[in-house]
């Protein structure tokens, strides 16, 4: 897409798709929704709206529809483990753990390579810290990797959260690894794909295009059939939209057998 035009006179929003290419849609219409929301996560992107967000008292660096579209997720699966890599503020930990303490059961594995010291206490100091255990190491050293899967029971339900190196790289071998502690039914999310969307946006890397997590975990599922890319779809919808506002296309990664 490489222009849109918002008419509200007119009721439509037209995509330039390049080559003389256009197609309008009506506004009130699930199609220009999805238009108008690409522009919506790509200015987001720009001016670093998702910076501007905490839970309880910590930063939160996670887009709302996502952090509203998971607790629907774990509120159905009911983990009793959830292993997140990448801690950064603690913001995320702190919304896990307070939704694992409103469903009356289970803890968070926060893995970091380096977790500052001024974020480790305010974690620490936080009244839903008896929920959080933290692990500071490399996440795919093997050392750190087998110091979690210590830290968890085999008969225990398990979903892990990779945001930490959204690298390619890095994201397949994250998932060669965490993908063994994943319980059937339950998910590892290879999250912030979005890059890929953003090649040319201030912040962003030219590699991107291929060099980004929802790259890993297309490929990863390609060769493992026991996992498939499922977006889980809303408990509730009484509108016109399916498809996600997100930052984490192609996260979804079900163990299915």
């Amino acid at each position: 897409m490489k222009k849109i035009i918002v008419d509200y006179e007119a009721n439509l929003v037209t995509q330039f798709l390049g080559n003389g290419q256009e197609l309008s849609h009506e506004i009130n219409t699930p199609q220009a929704f999805s238009v108008i929301s690409q522009a919506y996560l790509r200015t987001g992107w720009d001016n670093k709206y998702v910076y501007s967000f905490s839970w309880l008292g910590r930063p939160v660096i996670q887009l709302p529809d996502d952090m509203i579209r998971i607790q629907e997720l774990i509120y159905e699966l009911k983990p009793d483990v959830i292993v997140e890599i990448g801690v950064a503020h603690g913001g995320s930990l702190i919304f896990y753990a307070s939704l694992m303490e409103a469903i009356g059961k289970g803890r968070i594995i926060g893995v970091d390579l380096e977790i500052r010291r001024h974020n480790r206490e305010a974690i620490e100091q936080h009244r839903m810290f008896h929920r959080i255990q933290l692990i500071e190491g490399d996440s795919i050293s093997l050392d750190t990797f087998n110091l979690v899967k210590s830290k968890i029971n085999e008969r225990e339900r398990v979903l892990v959260l990779l945001d930490g190196n959204h690298s390619y790289k890095h994201v397949t071998e994250e998932l060669v690894l965490y993908s063994s502690l994943v319980s059937l039914d339950s998910y590892i999310l290879a999250m912030d794909g979005i890059q890929r969307d953003l090649v040319g946006a201030p912040r962003s890397q030219p590699d991107w295009s291929w060099n980004n997590s929802a790259n890993a975990a297309e490929d990863f599922v390609d060769k493992n059939p026991a996992f498939k890319i499922i977006n889980p779809q809303p408990v509730f919808n009484e509108g016109n939209i399916v498809e996600s506002v997100t930052y984490w296309p192609s996260a979804y990664l079900k163990r299915i057998k």
